[in-house]
């Protein structure tokens, strides 16, 4: 039985085989994010969570406000990468919590900046400590070289994520949208 070829040589039966291998490999590799994501957590659930009354929604932007001192609720979805609504919920709840004080920006009235309290600074310096022995024990096994590779790499695959077209709508959402269910 003879195979139609394309231009470049290959078979349009080893074409779909090669596509179907990409599909499965990209299923592979979005599995194994999600997987280290969850064992990332594991450490905040196992040891935190309970101890200091907090989210890992909370837990991550008062880390992030720790490092970012003043700023404000749509930065820190640009640095985390977590939907306006969920730093909105976890910002509230941190400052119901008296974690945060969330007060106008002297020179922007329209932006509110956000800023530990004495509470949120004490808890933040008490989760440092955790945060730093996980970030160290993930890559304990990663030379200097990789560390920077596996890290250009992330830059990467967020920016194709965060990329926009003219009209600043994510290229990502448009091109994950699920068709018509009807169709």
């Amino acid at each position: 039985m003879e195979q139609a070829v394309s231009g470049r040589g290959q078979s349009k039966a080893g074409r779909r085989g090669a596509e179907q291998c990409r599909v499965d490999e990209s299923r592979d590799t979005l599995n194994l994010v999600h997987k280290l994501t969850n064992k990332l957590a594991a450490p905040f659930s196992t040891y935190l969570e309970r101890q200091h009354d907090i989210s890992f929604n909370e837990f991550r932007l008062l880390m992030i406000i720790g490092q970012n001192p003043n700023a404000a609720s749509h930065e820190l979805v640009a640095l985390t990468g977590v939907s306006p609504m969920s730093v909105s919920r976890a910002v509230s709840t941190l400052a119901k919590d008296g974690r945060i004080s969330v007060s106008r920006d002297a020179k922007n009235g329209r932006r509110k900046v956000l800023a530990l309290t004495p509470e949120g600074r004490r808890l933040y310096e008490a989760m440092q400590g955790p945060t730093d022995l996980v970030a160290r024990y993930l890559l304990s096994d990663l030379d200097m070289d990789e560390i920077l590779t596996f890290n250009q790499m992330l830059k990467r695959l967020i920016g194709t994520l965060e990329a926009t077209d003219s009209g600043g709508q994510s290229l990502f959402l448009a091109a994950t949208k699920p068709g018509d269910p009807e169709a």
